[in-house]
């Protein structure tokens, strides 16, 4: 029996998360979440931005879990996930107004945070919004201990995981059509990044 999984760092960004979401993703649309997780987001900001129908996403083991979350919710623009794994061909077919990822490309290898990147080349709408949370190095440096002593955690796990420097991320981002258009502040030195899709 699968238990209903928890993430208490969910709880404790989901609002700071939705203030820039409720900016970004002003109007209708289908918006792809990508690694979607225990689902908590989902829930979360599907009842919150109730004009949007929001696509959760993750690779197969995670579907369970979030599927628990979806069932109580119970919330009719919480659409069915989607199983994905970004260095597979089996994105969907759609074309998304916007995508969400929280806390994802640390913990993917460079190589898998490039197939991700093509990956939503091929399913965004023009003018597409994308935003990605989580943290991120500047000019190669951390901005906190805090996010030094969680990055040598990650590396100890795997040597292919790892902070990302938000130059890096966003010379990335342009070869696949994303612009840059803003960098906010969060709780817990994480940053949200919000590219606008030009192609």
């Amino acid at each position: 029996m699968t238990d209903k999984p928890f993430s208490q760092a969910c709880e404790n960004n989901k609002r700071p998360i939705l203030a820039v979401l409720r900016q970004v993703f002003g109007r209708s649309g289908v918006v792809l979440e990508v690694g979607s997780g225990t689902g908590q987001h989902g829930v979360f900001f599907a009842g919150q931005l109730p004009h949007l129908h929001w696509q959760p996403s993750d690779r197969a083991e995670n579907i369970p879990g979030m599927s628990l979350w979806f069932a109580e919710a119970g919330l009719a623009n919480l659409l069915p996930p989607l199983v994905l794994d970004v260095t597979q061909d089996g994105w969907p077919a759609g074309r998304y107004q916007g995508v969400f990822t929280a806390n994802t490309l640390h913990i993917m290898s460079w190589s898998e945070v490039e197939a991700m990147f093509a990956g939503l080349a091929r399913v965004l709408a023009p003018e597409a919004w994308v935003c990605i949370y989580g943290p991120f190095n500047y000019e190669g440096r951390f901005t906190s201990p805090s996010n030094r002593a969680f990055d040598a955690m990650l590396r100890s796990q795997n040597s292919r995981m790892g902070i990302r420097d938000i130059a890096d991320v966003t010379e990335l981002a342009e070869r696949h059509g994303l612009a840059l258009q803003a960098d906010h502040a969060m709780p817990a030195n994480n940053r949200l990044l919000v590219f606008q899709y030009h192609r």
